[in-house]
């Protein structure tokens, strides 16, 4: 195909992925499986038949999405409001996986009657849980849980994927008989310790620099966040390192350290993750063909309801029973336990570096697909039935980026000569119902202002307010009063008042909050709030 048909057709994929994103949201379907379900209508079996069976590449693809997905899993996090629980997640993260890959690995043995290392690979590969598909479910729906399992979810789905590579790699070296007790030991320390030694030391370097470098450009201090994601993970890889456990310790570090415009790079990573995502489970349904399903079907199903009923429950129960755990919320937390990209991602490196007798990764694309459209719609559900659902709790409180999502406006008051406010203190004026006055510029200085505070001519006072509420829509649109306008020369006050409330004027480099007595003049920029059927267009 020529440049320009690839280009339309990889604009029409873009388009369909953010149109299936939308739908599967009002549909209350985890994203994540439309993007799958497209993969497989394009791929070789579907209707487009692009045939793509490149493990080697869509590996490489994978793993790179999957590095920028682990740095935002510890990036987004809010280490502040989760770490009373980290002691727990992290425990989940590591012991269940283990407990969870080899309950599978047995069970893969005795019912399908696979090899012990074989089956230990494919209860390795599993294992573990995916941060995508559950930080899609808890924020998209909102599902503020009780007794602080958000969090434990949340921190378990982000850094449990280090645990299933190593165990991948462990078994997958077993299997082809390059691996002795001792070999498997010295593996599993270098990969954890060299990891924690890189990703602290890359994520110190980075604050020093972010705290002390200003960049010439706006918008480098992403491009070097993205470097040292890169370098988080290639450092400790290198010197046989887990990549994926540093690049996570960095982002964890990095996005909870004092740095400047961290709310920016939130922001960039959540598009950079979602595309990241998009990648991921495009290749999976490209990679997958549909006929070949129905003869691995019945082993899916199997590890499936197996993952679901018995491995993942008994590996919470394990843990989470010295922590306190109630059988309600072991219960939310086993159901939560949703497959995804890492356990495809570790499919296909298994099936770039070995012959398998079983075809593992339409195995493992079954028990993702049936894990998210299963699990994950029905998660919501479940956690209302067992009453885990408290109305006093946020779950958006444990990501970097609440405040943002919950802002506050500043508003700024200039204490003009002769106004009412004048020689008198915060005590003895009104402000507005539920704002509060947070900061005083008088020339030069900046004041903390209390009630005793005295408001003299010049005075700038800064007050907080509460933003509109969430999903309130607010209709703002822009006129110029041009040359010729009927309105111009014209008070507010004698302006029809169907064309809406101007809320600024500006006038050359000035910004004005205008009242009734402003004058519009030719030239005027104005700012004017209006009812969404309103139109001002008579300007």
């Amino acid at each position: 195909m020529s440049l320009v048909t690839n280009l339309l057709l990889l604009v029409a994929i873009v388009f369909a992925c953010i149109f299936l994103n939308n739908l599967s949201s009002k549909a209350g379907i985890p994203y994540l499986l439309a993007f799958i379900a497209l993969g497989m209508v394009l791929g070789s079996d579907g209707l487009a038949t692009i045939h793509f069976d490149d493990y080697a590449l869509a590996e490489h693809a994978c793993s790179v999405a999957l590095i920028f997905i682990m740095f935002y899993g510890g990036f987004g996090i809010n280490w502040q409001r989760a770490k009373e629980r980290s002691v727990a997640a992290f425990t989940l993260a590591s012991a269940g996986v283990v407990i969870t890959a080899v309950a599978t690995g047995v069970f893969c043995h005795v019912a399908f009657g696979t090899s012990w290392p074989v089956g230990m690979l494919m209860g390795s590969v599993v294992s573990s849980t995916d941060a995508a598909s559950v930080f899609s479910v808890l924020r998209s729906r909102r599902l503020n849980l009780k007794h602080g399992t958000a969090p434990i979810l949340e921190m378990e789905s982000g850094s449990n994927d280090p645990a299933s590579l190593i165990m991948t790699t462990v078994f997958l070296a077993v299997m082809q008989g390059v691996a002795d007790v001792t070999t498997i030991g010295v593996s599993i320390f270098l990969q954890v310790s060299l990891a924690l030694v890189f990703g602290f030391l890359v994520a110190g370097v980075a604050i020093w620099v972010m705290r002390r470098v200003r960049f010439a450009n706006d918008g480098f201090d992403i491009v070097f966040v993205v470097g040292i994601a890169l370098l988080a993970y290639a450092l400790p890889a290198a010197f046989g390192g887990n990549g994926y456990l540093a690049a996570y310790v960095s982002g964890i570090c990095v996005g909870n350290a004092s740095v400047r415009d961290v709310r920016k790079l939130v922001n960039f990573f959540d598009g950079m993750t979602a595309i990241c995502q998009m990648l991921i489970f495009l290749l999976l349904g490209l990679l997958s063909f549909p006929s070949r399903l129905p003869g691995v079907a019945g082993m899916a199903a199997g590890i499936s309801v197996f993952l679901l009923l018995v491995a993942r429950p008994l590996a919470v129960l394990l843990v989470g029973r010295p922590f306190g755990m109630s059988a309600r919320q072991m219960a939310v937390i086993s159901m939560a336990g949703l497959r995804g990209a890492s356990s495809a991602v570790f499919a296909i490196m298994v099936l770039t570096q070995a012959t398998l007798p079983v075809d593992l990764f339409h195995v493992v694309f079954l028990v993702v697909l049936v894990s998210i459209s299963l699990q994950g719609s029905l998660l919501p559900y479940v956690a209302r039935r067992l009453d885990m659902v408290d109305a006093s709790e946020d779950v958006m409180r444990t990501f970097n980026d609440y405040v943002e999502e919950t802002s506050v406006n500043f508003i700024r008051i200039l204490v003009e000569e002769g106004s009412a406010w004048e020689g008198r203190s915060l005590n003895d004026v009104t402000l507005p119902p539920s704002t509060l006055a947070v900061m005083l510029e008088r020339g030069e200085g900046r004041i903390v202002p209390d009630g005793t505070t005295v408001l003299m001519p010049g005075d700038l006072l800064v007050l907080v307010a509460p933003s509109a509420n969430d999903g309130e829509v607010i209709h703002i649109s822009r006129r110029d009063v041009e040359a010729g306008s009927a309105f111009a020369g014209r008070r507010l006050s004698e302006l029809p008042r169907d064309l809406g409330l101007v809320v600024t004027v500006q006038r050359g480099a000035d910004v004005m909050i205008p009242n009734g007595d402003t004058m519009i003049c030719e030239g005027d920029s104005l700012l004017i709030h209006h009812e969404e059927a309103a139109s001002p267009s008579a300007w």
